[in-house]
């Protein structure tokens, strides 16, 4: 391309100023198509900002930069391609997953097979097609979520519920959990004896220990292994354990807008670190429970 240099005038000028304006460096009144001083100030503001060498005019390399910089997350879809997708938007994908607690890998502002990673399990999480594609629907459930991501960094651990909060916790929210084979309706039932044993007066109780079915009041949380299909129900996988209560905690939000409410916590199988099968099933109803409490809180 050609370089578009100071003094220029025309459509080319107005959209290097248009972008400019849009990553909060030029003024709206300053759009004009007339590349003057300020132009140029804001130009090399963008150049040092960018890391790149002060430049009098809009080269090609000038122009990748900013054309990378003035996307906004929603702009274009994004999808794992070759060449890889770059960009402000691809920043604020893998800013918005990791504080999600959904780890992208580096935060570069390049979609790669991490950050693909990263959004399938997102969609799964809310029980969208886990395609890797960040299009409408995933835009749609992002924007819901703002207040959860908008302006954190990436989470890498979640603390413990207090013995208090939890009690209350386990009080003021009814779920109902099951499992459909032996070992996971195990790990339900343990959660609902915990529960229990915390709080007598707990309303999240395993299915096993209903008397009668359970109401449209309650939430289903379907305990499941790799294998099993739940179709489009929000799912989160327990690892990593560290990030699971956030993870929780936007698959519940999205659980709420269906009806029965139900989402699916997928174990990583029967064994934890070659423990039998009943410590194994303890450390999971212990863990599951603690990060339940910790997202309902």
């Amino acid at each position: 391309m050609e370089t578009i240099k100071k003094y220029d005038q025309g459509v080319a000028v107005e959209d290097v100023q248009q972008r400019l304006a849009l990553i909060g460096l030029l003024k709206e009144a300053d759009i004009d198509g007339n590349f003057g001083d300020t132009t140029a100030k804001a130009l090399q503001v963008f150049c040092e900002q960018s890391g790149l060498e002060p430049a009098d005019g809009v080269t090609e390399r000038v122009w990748v930069a900013l054309v990378d910089a003035s996307f906004s997350l929603g702009d274009r879809t994004l999808y794992l391609r070759m060449p890889y997708f770059h960009g402000h938007d691809v920043l604020q994908l893998q800013q918005a997953l990791g504080a999600l607690g959904f780890a992208c890998g580096e935060t570069d502002g390049i979609f790669g097979a991490f950050t693909e990673l990263a959004l399938r399990k997102f969609q799964l999480n809310l029980g969208l097609p886990s395609d890797g594609i960040a299009g409408a629907y995933t835009y749609a459930a992002l924007r819901n979520l703002h207040h959860s991501w908008e302006g954190k960094e990436a989470v890498h651990g979640t603390s413990h519920l207090g013995f208090a909060r939890a009690a209350d916790v386990l009080e003021r929210n009814a779920l109902c959990l099951f499992g459909t084979d032996e070992f996971t309706r195990s790990v339900a039932s343990r959660m609902s004896n915990l529960a229990l044993a915390t709080n007598p007066a707990s309303k999240i109780v395993s299915a096993d220990s209903l008397l009668v079915a359970p109401d449209e009041s309650m939430l289903l949380v379907h305990i499941v292994l790799p294998e099993e299909q739940t179709g489009q129900v929000p799912r989160v996988t327990f690892d990593p354990d560290n990030t699971l209560a956030l993870r929780l905690d936007s698959a519940l939000e999205a659980a709420e807008m269906a009806q029965p409410a139900r989402i699916a916590i997928e174990l990583p199988g029967i064994v934890w670190e070659g423990a039998g099968e009943g410590r194994s099933a303890q450390h999971f109803a212990i863990t599951l429970l603690d990060a339940l409490c910790s997202a309902l809180s």
